[in-house]
Order: structure tokens, then C-alpha cells, then sequence
């Protein structure tokens, strides 16, 4: 696992330098929510946090922000995947399309966490521990689903929802692991910022510590997408597929 954990942000790096544009866009996403933020005075103490936490504009950003850092998973994805980087940042037919399936998928669920009623309401059940319950079992899901939403990326439409499952019985703590490692190291000084924007730092001091923090959702970006990619890989190899359309193994040929 550590050899997968290294070349996840290897590659996070090398890819940034290299196609500095697609990194990007998460990056000044994220920057223009920072700045209703701090319009709102969500940093000039703890009182302004709460005030501006349930802010409708900021809300609508930090959507715009969770599109943004799904956006450069198409091209990470294949970049780690494909080994050619030219081809990797093509927008290929039929790859784009399958993908844009999924990014909406994924962008009506972001919706429907932030927007939507809750999905137990109905049933009499909401709260903290209705909320939890809901996302450990959408993160389940998500992980199941993962060699499914890495196969469409890289256009092979010979991978759906039910077979991504199969593939990936067997690996799924090995795929929880590299998500944990792709996402809690960045997640830290991405609330660790937050908190001292809020508790410490003078006003002057809080347009740097959101840069700075923009540049770690970039980077987090990636390392999402890229622990999604060599987990699906790891479980695609265990069960003798390929998840690349053009070279089929013998197993995946077969009929499902």
C-alpha cells in the first residue's frame, strides 16, 4: 500500500506542474468561496464563523467547490491509469461521455446532501446519528462502485455498477485505506487553516492562509481521484480484468 500511497502524491505533484490549468480550477473555486467567506467576516472570530456558516451564497460556492474538485478526476485518472500523458488530458469519445454520467450522478448527490431533505426523514429518523448512518453507507457504496466510475473514465463501458461490485469484493479494505490516506493528510491543514483564520490570525493575515488552503483543495483533488484509480486498479488486477477498453484480458472477454 505505501507504494500506492507515494505515487498517488507523486503524481498529484508532477501532474499539477504539468497541466497546471486543470489544477486549477478546484483551486480558484475554492479561492472565490473564501472570498464570500471572508465578505461575511466568517474569519474575524468564532461568532462570525457560526454567522456566516449557514450563508445561502456560501453554500451555493461550497457546491460549486464539490463540482470543481470532482472536475480533474477525469484527467488524473487517466493519467495515472493510461500512461501517456498526451492522451491522458484528451477529452476521447467514448471516455467523456461515460464519465460526465458519473460527474452528474455524483454532482445530484453533492446537491441532495447540501439542498435536499433528508433521505430518512420520511421514516421518522433525522439527525447527527441518521446522518452518520447515511454516509457510512454512501462511502460503502462509493468504495464498491469505484472500479466502475475508474473504468468509464478511461472509456470502457464493459464495467457497470454490478460488476464494479464484484471485482472489488475482496478489496475493500485495501480501497478504504488508500482513501483514508489520500484524503485525511490534506484534510488536516485544510481545517487546521480554517481554525486559525478564525481563532489566531490578524485580518491582514487571512487572504494568505486561504491561498494557501485553495492550493491544498487542488492538490486534495487529486489525491481523491488518484486513490480511486489505484484502488480500482489493485482490485481490477486481483480479478485478472483490465479496466483500459482496448486491451481486454481473457477473463474479461468472457461474458459476465
Amino acid at each position: 500500500m505505501w507504494a500506492d500511497i507515494k505515487a498517488i502524491y507523486r503524481n498529484a505533484g508532477r501532474f499539477a506542474l504539468a497541466f497546471p490549468l486543470l489544477f486549477l480550477i478546484p483551486v480558484l473555486v475554492e479561492m472565490a468561496q473564501h472570498v464570500v467567506e471572508i465578505q461575511a467576516g466568517m474569519y474575524l472570530n468564532e461568532a462570525g464563523a457560526k454567522a456566516a456558516e449557514g450563508d445561502p451564497v456560501r453554500l451555493w460556492f461550497g457546491f460549486a467547490k464539490t463540482l470543481a474538485i470532482g472536475l480533474p478526476s477525469y484527467w488524473f485518472v487517466r493519467y495515472l491509469l493510461l500512461g501517456d500523458a498526451a492522451r491522458a488530458v484528451r477529452i476521447e469519445w467514448p471516455a467523456i461521455g461515460l464519465w460526465l454520467v458519473v460527474f452528474a450522478l455524483s454532482a445530484i448527490q453533492a446537491w441532495w446532501s447540501l439542498f435536499g431533505p433528508e433521505f430518512l426523514a420520511p421514516l421518522g429518523l433525522d439527525g447527527p446519528i441518521a446522518d452518520a448512518g447515511t454516509g457510512i453507507v454512501l462511502q460503502v457504496a462509493m468504495i464498491y462502485l469505484t472500479v466502475w466510475t475508474v473504468a468509464w473514465a478511461l472509456g470502457n463501458a464493459r464495467i457497470g455498477p454490478v460488476r464494479s461490485v464484484a471485482i472489488m469484493n475482496g478489496s475493500f479494505w485495501y480501497a478504504l485505506g488508500l482513501f483514508v490516506a489520500g484524503f485525511v493528510p490534506l484534510m488536516i491543514p485544510h481545517y487546521g487553516l480554517a481554525i486559525v483564520a478564525v481563532v489566531w490570525a490578524p485580518p491582514g493575515l487571512d487572504w494568505a492562509l486561504m491561498i494557501a488552503d485553495s492550493l491544498v483543495v487542488g492538490f486534495l483533488a487529486l489525491t481523491i481521484a488518484g486513490s480511486s484509480a489505484l484502488a480500482a486498479r489493485r482490485a481490477a488486477r486481483r480479478k485478472g480484468v483490465d479496466l483500459t477498453p482496448a486491451r481486454l484480458s481473457v477473463k474479461e472477454a468472457a461474458p459476465a
